[in-house]
Parts: structure tokens; sequence; C-alpha cells
């Protein structure tokens, strides 16, 4: 079982436990407590020192560009772009009439894999023109194999063909210094969060 970190927050004291246990005795009947579980000790610090606000979905741990894609919208595949906070970097290559009401971009028709390495080319493409040296993403299928260019030879002529303009990209985007990193989908801000239950 993977280690799991709780950040809690009773009026003035905070602190960070390692179990549920310790966590929910702590809490437990406390007037105004505030706790969550976070897959590191950083991410829980940080949403202690962003004052233990329940809308900040994810607190990412690195300055980048995030990228994930999810079919679970009911409008088939769609992508989502963002920066450590969250924020949309989608816009900056999309027109909004483009993107959904969600501000995520819609490839109907498109698998999950194939959604998550066209996130990844939005991704690079984004890092280059900004000069950011880190993309982060929750598909090791997409950066330890596709976007390297290893894919199998069956898969759609569309697919193989993006595999590689993404293959290209990333060589020019690693030689100039960058770097592609996988963090789980808990920890990532561009996270769709359609798998989670």
């Amino acid at each position: 079982m993977k280690q799991k970190f709780y950040a809690y927050l009773i009026g003035e004291t905070k602190g960070i436990v390692d179990n549920w246990q310790e966590c929910q005795s702590l809490v437990s009947g406390r007037q105004g407590a505030k706790y969550k579980s976070f897959e590191s000790r950083g991410e829980a610090e940080r949403w202690l020192d962003a004052g233990a606000d329940y809308s900040i979905k994810h607190i990412a741990a690195e300055k980048g560009v995030y990228f994930d894609a999810g079919t679970g919208g009911g409008n088939g595949t769609e992508i989502n772009i963002t920066d450590e906070n969250g924020n949309s970097l989608l816009k900056d290559i999309f027109p909004s009439s483009s993107l959904n009401p969600k501000g995520h971009y819609p490839l109907p028709g498109k698998t999950n894999n194939f959604g998550e390495l066209c996130a990844c080319k939005f991704a690079l493409e984004i890092s280059l023109k900004k000069g950011n040296k880190t993309i982060f993403g929750d598909s090791k299928l997409i950066l330890d194999y596709w976007s390297k260019g290893f894919i199998k030879k069956d898969l759609p002529q569309e697919t193989i063909d993006l595999a590689n303009e993404v293959k290209n990209l990333r060589y020019i985007y690693e030689k100039d210094g960058g770097k592609l990193v996988h963090i789980s989908g808990g920890s990532n801000p561009a996270d769709l969060g359609f798998h989670k239950g």
C-alpha cells in the first residue's frame, strides 16, 4: 500500500501525520477541524501553507507544465494542460471557441492513449515556446514509450504519425535541457479526475 500523509488544521494548530488513525484521533469531534490526505509530505505542507483550503484540488510539487487526458466526461476523450497551480495553458494555443465549457480540448472519437499523446505534444510545444524546462504527466505509456518512438506498428497510422512528431519535439526539448517527469494522477494539477471514484 502506498504511503499517505495527512495534513490537519485545528484552530491555530497544524501538522502532518503518516497514518489515518492518528489523524482521525486528532480531528474527531473537533469543531472546524480541516484535514486532507496527500501522496507526499511536501504536498501536505503546501496545502497547510495555502490555508488548508478545500477548494485546492492539487498542490503541485514543482513549477512546470502538466498534461492529462481523460474519457469519463461523457463526451469522449478530452485533454487538459495546466501550470503547477492548475491554470489552463490551452488558451495559449487554441481559441476559446475550440475548448469545451470546462476549458479542456475535446478529441471526440479518439482513445485515451491518443489523447495523452496529443496532450504531451501540446505540452512540449507550449514548453518550447515559453522556455519551461519540466513537463509532468501521469501516463507511463506516453512518457516511457510512445514519446520516445517505441510504438506498436499495428496501431492506427494517425497514432504512429503523432508519436513520431512527439518524439521529434521531445528530442528538441531535451536537447535544450528539458525533461519529462512521471507523477501520479493525484499529484497532477491537470488531472481530469475521471478515473477517481
